[in-house]
């Protein structure tokens, strides 16, 4: 039987601002993948809601862009719905399987044992995308969940065109995919990168897709699909049991809310640290008038707001259900201007100076934007954690799980791929979520609503927070998605860029400052947007320049259906 877990406490109508009775003429989709953008807008069409539209984006990213998320995954949907305004946030995060321990990617020394928590089976949280799509359709939707999951069904079937993005994180991925025979026969031709324009056709996917379009929850989680995971994982070496598919549980989270100036921002809650770093980097930079500084100071006060709020994360931030997580303390404005006493404009707070851990020495997970006709949005950020995942495939599944396991804090003080590090609040416990920096987010003034997110790691939530202050300052859309981006994230104690992000003059200041900075050497994130404006009724969306993705805004008929 399906399991939900629902929190009373956040079943209530959460109305930020009044908002119009009229329903708008248009509907907006921006997503990484035309198709997926297509997939959407067909159910919208088909008379969905966005939260339909959302089902079957979801799904259709899971088959075209098989390195960012998919079935074998989780993520976050950040839901507003219009005609009583509530806002909650769904968490199909991935869960620890019950036999992980805190200590099992150590080895007898108690040193990380290589790759052990990023490739193969052992890698694997227990998925929470299916639950989440199926919940959606239950709770929010006004379509079945077998109408929603057509598009993706007959994507997998018909297959998608390999382009030059899925090339370069299959190369980046080639010798694990290589090393599972499932994920080779898919993902790979004849153990090599596909070549440009190969159709990938994904059949066992499209088998796996319709159980769950008939039998919800219960065609993945349990029945013979359900074995089929369990005996490949195991005979991998993983450590998943049916009764791990069994327990899984979607559970409703009230959404973290900051104001910002003029601007409220509501944003993904723990498991996810999106919502509540963007809260304290939002307070402390609050204090000062960004716009009458000069580039340099302004990019070092941003840089040094985000240094603190990422060691808040790596000190104190976990699943909730399992660590006292001081939330209320971290959102106050006080605690911000507590923390940011010792900020100076003219220097640098070294990392150790902030106290916290030792020192140590983004294109996979995906996002989309939906609003629909009635004004229901949808801010949903998905992933597998690196390029395609695992690389693991349990035979005659079609689905390629994830390795978010290496999200846990596998040894305190250690980073994991992305150099993050973490504490004992994100120490491995069976049946836990790890913590993540997926940060779906809504930003809303009396006249405009905007929804916003991007993949990238650990540098979604700076690129999230870029994008507020972008919109702060009145850009749109087109802007927020195309900035030029920086990130800071306490350790490694170092201003990551874009190339060509700041301009030499800007980089002596900054080093004058104390900065060190380090271009990444490619560009990064692929944030998808789109806008309310309220006042004259109109959606504008837009997607990042960085992908292939597509914003498409439709103009609709008016109807009285809900």
């Amino acid at each position: 039987m399906k399991k939900i877990l629902f929190f009373t406490s956040i079943l209530f109508a959460i109305t930020a601002y009044a908002t119009p009775a009229t329903q708008l003429h248009q509907q907006a989709v921006a997503s990484a993948h035309p198709a997926a953008t297509q997939a959407g807008l067909s159910v919208l069409n088909q008379g969905g809601n966005a939260f339909d539209a959302a089902i079957a984006v979801s799904a259709a990213l899971a088959v075209v862009e098989p390195f960012g998320s998919g079935l074998g995954g989780g993520g976050f949907w950040l839901l507003h719905r219009q005609h009583d305004g509530k806002q909650v946030m769904i968490d199909g995060r991935e869960v620890a399987p019950l036999a992980a321990t805190r200590d099992m990617y150590l080895d007898s020394q108690g040193e990380p044992i290589k790759n052990a928590s990023v490739d193969g089976a052992l890698a694997a949280g227990i998925p929470g995308l299916p639950a989440a799509l199926d919940h959606l359709a239950k709770h929010y939707g006004v379509l079945a969940l077998s109408d929603s999951l057509q598009p993706a069904i007959k994507l997998a079937k018909d297959g998608f065109l390999v382009n030059e993005h899925y090339q370069r994180l299959a190369k980046f991925r080639q010798a694990v995919l290589a090393s599972n025979d499932s994920a080779k026969a898919i993902f790979l031709s004849d153990g090599k990168v596909p070549a440009l324009g190969t159709n990938i056709i994904q059949n066992d996917l499209a088998n796996t897709l319709q159980l769950l379009a008939t039998q919800g929850f219960d065609g993945f989680y349990s029945g013979e699909l359900a074995d089929k995971l369990v005996k490949g994982v195991q005979q991998a070496g993983g450590i998943w049991t049916k009764e791990d598919l069994a327990r899984y549980t979607v559970k409703e989270r009230l959404p973290v809310v900051a104001h910002y100036k003029n601007i409220k921002v509501t944003s993904a809650a723990l498991p996810s640290s999106g919502g509540l770093v963007l809260s304290i980097a939002l307070n402390i930079l609050e204090q000062y008038d960004l716009s009458t500084m000069d580039e340099a100071t302004r990019i070092h006060v941003v840089v040094e707001a985000m240094k603190r709020a990422y060691r808040d994360r790596a000190l104190h931030m976990g699943d909730s259900d399992f660590v006292s997580v001081p939330v209320s303390e971290l959102s106050e404005k006080s605690y911000a201007h507590t923390i940011s006493k010792d900020l100076r404009l003219d220097e640098v707070t070294p990392s150790q100076h902030i106290s916290g851990l030792n020192e140590i020495e983004g294109h996979d997970t995906t996002h989309f934007s939906v609003i629909d006709k009635r004004g229901n949005r949808v801010a949903a950020t998905l992933s597998i954690n690196y390029p395609f995942g695992s690389g693991f495939v349990p035979q005659g599944t079609g689905v390629l799980l994830n390795d978010e396991m290496d999200d846990f804090s596998i040894k305190p003080g250690t980073p994991n791929v992305y150099g993050l590090v973490g504490g004992e609040a994100n120490a491995i416990a069976a049946g836990k979520r790890m913590l993540s920096s997926m940060s779906p987010t809504f930003i809303e003034t009396e006249e405009k609503v905007g929804v916003l997110g991007t993949p990238g790691g650990s540098r979604i939530i700076s690129m999230v927070l870029l994008g507020i202050l972008d919109a702060e300052q009145g850009h749109s859309p087109e802007s927020w998605v195309n900035l030029p981006r920086y990130h800071h994230q306490y350790l490694p104690d170092v201003i990551q860029h874009e190339p060509d992000t700041f301009k030499a003059e800007t980089l002596l200041e900054l080093t004058e400052k104390g900065h060190k900075l380090k271009s990444v050497g490619r560009h990064y994130g692929n944030m998808h947007a789109v806008l309310w404006d309220k006042k004259s009724n109109k959606l504008v969306a837009a997607s990042d320049r960085r992908g292939s993705g597509a914003a498409i805004v439709e103009s609709v008929p008016l109807s009285t259906a809900k």
